[in-house]
């Protein structure tokens, strides 16, 4: 049986052994300032290995850096040991719904969730704190080493947070931020799939770093372009440059192969298509390129001769005599004319009529390329008054985005009707909103999990005077209310019934597992004599957890997603959990003989036990035989 970590992996000790396997012979040892041994890579080796320059020290480079950057890093790969506890009472069809609402820190969630959907989220949308002096912005402790960080217990304060003001008066303004940003936007990146898109909203106040820390997380190829939204209004009245009426959602993409999908056509777009054949209704442009730049010099793949129906060469020349190109090339032409998309048309040029080739389209299955300006949506007022109706007239948040902003987001996010969609800035839950009413209307099974750390209401509020005492509140509420909504608003709609409204509520905690099951050398004191602490002995589990409490943390350990389907079963008087149809196997309470033997007779890829749970030392020896006769391919772990 192997022991489960409980905890993060440490990925600075993941990317050195990377780096090890490539370069061994670059792995060395030195002695740090504490004058302590430790590993190392050689840079000279290095260099020479790849055979470029490397640059080090404060030799000259094109860089973007702040103060802690390199802690902030740091922040992003060092490991934690911390949990997610499920709260079936504030959940919505808990042993169902594949959706996913967690309350607590975003960087420390994020940190759980790496390993179980690494390269799995096809959409990412997230709406940070724009920086305006105002707005709260979560504080991470960059006075700590990665051993304190790794044993501090992650508790919010008092106020239920650890977020500070980040007032401009602030040396830090600029700082700060990109030091709460870089570190989430890290790890992020590993939550998304190959082909996902990553979308953030920001304003004036931040949008040049933004982009900064994005092309060096990302990738400056990556960038598929920044959307430009209205805003519905118009703020810095009272200021001496120009107002502001927009914001900004810049695009990244995993890989540079990603095309964003088209939005549906306009009844202006449509109008276009007013010639119709047997295929349909369709329209046509030049299958030469227009632009002045367009030459042949420029695309000689693209100039080539093709026959017109008297039999006569046509060249792609342009207006004035020039040598121009086609759209594409010859083997796409010859394609186009199977299919009998080419037309030709009498045209005259230079005075005389001659045959011209034409490509159509048609409008079935049609869409258009998105614009970077999106100024026909509704603004944040009309969406603020949306939640507001949501909430029976209460005024619960000043600055939601709006629905449909972010159900066109999903839309041009390729291939995404069966995608799992990650909002960890979730704020008043506008993306869950939208996941479900986009699936309610063309049918997908999108899955989306907001993140939200439990930010309290302001105590005068209407929405504290309510009843909310937090945020999550607010979007757990919104997202019930929404839910019923769009489902009575689609109750003759085939598959309606299905519709996923339902999420799960887990909240971050500090682990399971007492501090011994983390750093049992401590037992030894440091003259070498045992510390007897029979408490840890007899038990290395919080007593303030329960069984599901375990079984989350352990499918976090072991990788599966948190929206696994989950059943209790009773093996006489003992509780068994199986998860996704017994993929994993778990007992946490007395494990006998017996109990041992029907798990492993339900050969499970998984089985665990609590290491103080078996009935007596035979069972404990009992085990692996037990295993190696009816399921010898099973996973035994212990906790």
């Amino acid at each position: 049986m192997d022991k489960l970590t409980m905890q993060t992996p440490d990925k600075t000790r993941e990317n050195f052994a990377a780096l090890s396997k490539s370069f061994p012979n670059a792995v060395t040892e030195s002695i740090d300032e504490n004058g302590v041994v430790v590993r190392a890579i050689d840079a000279d080796v290095l260099r020479q290995e790849i055979n470029t320059r490397v640059v080090s020290g404060k030799e000259e480079r094109y860089q973007f850096t702040w103060p802690d950057k390199k802690k902030a890093v740091l922040l992003a790969n060092t490991p934690i040991a911390a949990t997610l506890r499920p709260c079936r009472e504030e959940s919505v069809d808990f042993n169902s719904t594949e959706n996913l609402y967690i309350e607590g820190d975003n960087l420390d969630v994020l940190k759980l969730l790496r390993e179980t959907y690494l390269n799995r989220v096809k959409m990412i949308y997230i709406d940070p704190p724009y920086n305006t002096g105002n707005d709260f912005i979560y504080e991470d402790d960059f006075s700590e080493d990665a051993s304190e960080f790794l044993a501090r217990d992650y508790q919010y304060d008092e106020d239920g947070n650890r977020m500070v003001r980040n007032l401009d008066s602030n040396g830090r303004f600029h700082t700060d931020w990109l030091n709460m940003m870089y570190p989430r936007l890290r790890v992020a990146r590993d939550l998304l799939a190959e082909d996902g898109v990553f979308f953030i909203s920001v304003d004036d106040n931040e949008v040049e770093n933004l982009k900064k820390i994005c092309n060096e997380i990302f990738g400056r190829d990556n960038c598929l372009g920044t959307i430009v939204r209205s805003t519905g209004q118009t703020t810095g009245q009272d200021s001496g440059g120009l107002g502001s009426s927009f914001d900004y959602i810049i695009v990244y993409a995993k890989t540079p192969e990603i095309l964003l999908a088209g939005l549906p056509l306009t009844q202006d777009d449509i109008k276009r298509f007013e010639n119709e054949d047997e295929k349909g209704k369709y329209a046509y442009d030049q299958m030469r390129k227009t632009g002045s730049n367009d030459r042949r010099a420029d695309r000689p793949n693209m100039y080539y001769p093709v026959k017109d129906p008297d039999g006569n060469y046509v060249y792609p020349i342009g207006p004035t005599g020039y040598e121009s190109c086609w759209r594409f090339e010859r083997k796409t032409y010859d394609k186009l004319v199977e299919q009998d998309i080419i037309l030709w048309k009498k045209a005259k040029k230079n005075g005389t009529e001659v045959w011209w080739p034409y490509v159509k389209y048609y409008l079935e299955g049609r869409t258009k390329r998105p614009s970077p300006l999106w100024t026909d949506l509704e603004g944040n007022k009309k969406a603020s008054r949306d939640v507001r109706a949501i909430f029976d007239g209460l005024k619960v948040f000043d600055y939601a985005k709006p629905t449909e902003l972010i159900t066109r987001i999903l839309t041009i996010t390729p291939q995404s009707e069966n995608g799992l969609i990650l909002d960890f800035f979730s704020g008043s839950a506008t993306t869950a909103h939208a996941v479900m009413q986009l699936n309610a209307e063309d049918g997908g099974k999108r899955k989306f999990i907001m993140v939200q750390l439990p930010e309290k209401c302001d105590a005068g509020s209407e929405t504290a005077k309510a009843g909310y005492k937090t945020i999550c509140e607010i979007g757990k509420e919104r997202i019930r209310r929404a839910g019923a909504k769009i489902k009575a608003g689609n109750a003759d709609k085939e598959g309606i019934a299905i519709l996923d409204i339902g999420f799960r509520v887990l909240k971050l905690d500090s682990s399971n597992m007492k501090d011994v099951y983390y750093t049992p050398q401590n037992m030894v004191s440091p003259s070498g004599t045992f510390q007897l602490n029979l408490d840890g002995l007899i038990d290395n589990i919080k007593p303030d957890r329960n069984a599901e409490d375990l079984l989350f943390q352990v499918m976090l350990d072991l990788g599966l997603p948190l929206s696994s389907k989950i059943e209790q079963r009773n093996i006489g008087d003992i509780a068994v959990f199986s998860v996704a149809d017994n993929y994993l196997m778990a007992c946490f309470d007395r494990a006998t003989d017996a109990i041992v033997t029907e798990i492993a007779k339900s050969k499970p890829y998984y089985a665990v036990f609590r290491d103080s749970s078996f009935a007596g030392d035979a069972t404990l020896v009992n085990f692996e035989q037990i295993f190696k006769t009816y399921s010898p391919s099973t996973l035994r772990k212990v906790l």
